[in-house]
């Protein structure tokens, strides 16, 4: 059987920034849930955050795309990608580390399809919020999704249960 990892908010799991969940409740997830097949992990908690804790997002120039979590580490990286709070602190280290652990547990379970968290800035795939805290949307995906897609994983959000569900038919 297919494993799938999950952002552990999405199964529930009280991870978020302000220590709330985003479970999905569907028939394809109860399924899966049933089957063993999610495997789930908070980037975030993993990286060393505490929930909850202040919001985050990315803040990068309006063309840069999120290219690799090396850039991002990178001393004097062009790349001026970070993570930064609503109060201002940079989390991006933190940040770094949880998508690095997703990956592990990705690699070790043989995991190639992952479901995670629309709009994060760890998990969001195809659009995340654009660093001013004003609740805009802009293109990109969060440091976890990328890192992941760039090792192979196939990244969904949870508005994309069905087109997984083909992939894994």
């Amino acid at each position: 059987m297919e494993k799938v990892l999950v952002s552990a908010c999405l199964l529930g799991e009280a991870v978020r920034y302000d220590g709330k969940d985003n479970l999905v409740a569907s028939s394809l997830w109860q399924g899966w849930q049933q089957e063993g097949r999610l495997v789930g992990i908070c980037p975030e908690c993993a990286g060393g955050l505490p929930t909850p804790r202040p919001p985050a997002e990315i803040r990068r120039p309006p063309a840069e795309i999120v290219s690799s979590v090396a850039d991002i580490q990178a001393p004097h990286s062009q790349a001026s990608i970070r993570v930064v709070t609503v109060t201002g602190d940079d989390v991006t280290a933190a940040f770094v580390k949880g998508a690095e652990a997703a990956l592990r547990l990705a690699r070790d379970a043989n995991i190639r399809f992952a479901i995670l968290k629309a709009r994060s800035p760890s998990c969001g795939k195809g659009q995340i919020y654009d660093g001013s805290f004003s609740r805009t949307l802009t293109d990109g995906d969060g440091i976890t999704a990328a890192l992941l897609s760039r090792h192979g994983i196939e990244v969904f959000t949870e508005y994309q249960l069905q087109q997984l569900a083909e992939r894994l038919a």
